[in-house]
């Protein structure tokens, strides 16, 4: 069981630092390379780093810091840690978020990611719970998206 316990804790070591480069992605709540059932609207939740950006289920949405022209830089492994919020064009925004600061970019033909001020949304795999914030400033790059369209900086 330890060795099993070892070789995962690898594995997430792993590809954390492969979502170092500018070429890193992944999902929330969802085991790794899975992304996570569309929950709707964008929302603002609370968090202890005060209101943040989260799905109508209450999972937290990040933002990459590379991605400050407001297209997606995160590719291939990294989705795999911080899956892109996809859908429509129609993303709808609610519960104290503006629908004015909320677009979509397409990731590929026929792929839109949603985009709040210019930044491409993301979930991170490593939430388990709603309101989980454990993506918050992965190496320095990955952080909260505040209702002003700001990332949030700040540690928990």
């Amino acid at each position: 069981m330890r060795v099993s316990i070892v070789l995962a804790g690898a594995a997430l070591l792993g590809t954390l630092a492969a979502c170092s480069t500018a070429t890193t992605s992944g999902s929330a709540y969802a085991p790794a390379g899975s992304a996570p059932a569309p929950a709707g609207d964008v929302v603002v939740g609370q968090s202890s780093l005060g209101p943040i950006l989260t799905d109508s289920a209450g999972r937290t949405l990040y933002a990459f810091a590379d991605d400050s022209s407001g297209i997606s830089t995160c590719k291939e492994g990294c989705l795999e840690t911080w899956p892109a919020l996809t859908g429509g064009k129609d993303f709808k925004a609610a519960d104290g978020a503006d629908q004015k600061l909320l677009t979509a970019t397409e990731r590929t033909p026929g792929v839109e990611q949603a985009k709040y001020g210019k930044w491409p949304l993301y979930y991170f795999v490593g939430d388990q719970r709603p309101g989980d914030i454990d993506g918050q400033g992965v190496d320095d790059l990955w952080f909260v998206v505040g209702a002003d369209g700001k990332l949030i900086k700040k540690t928990p």
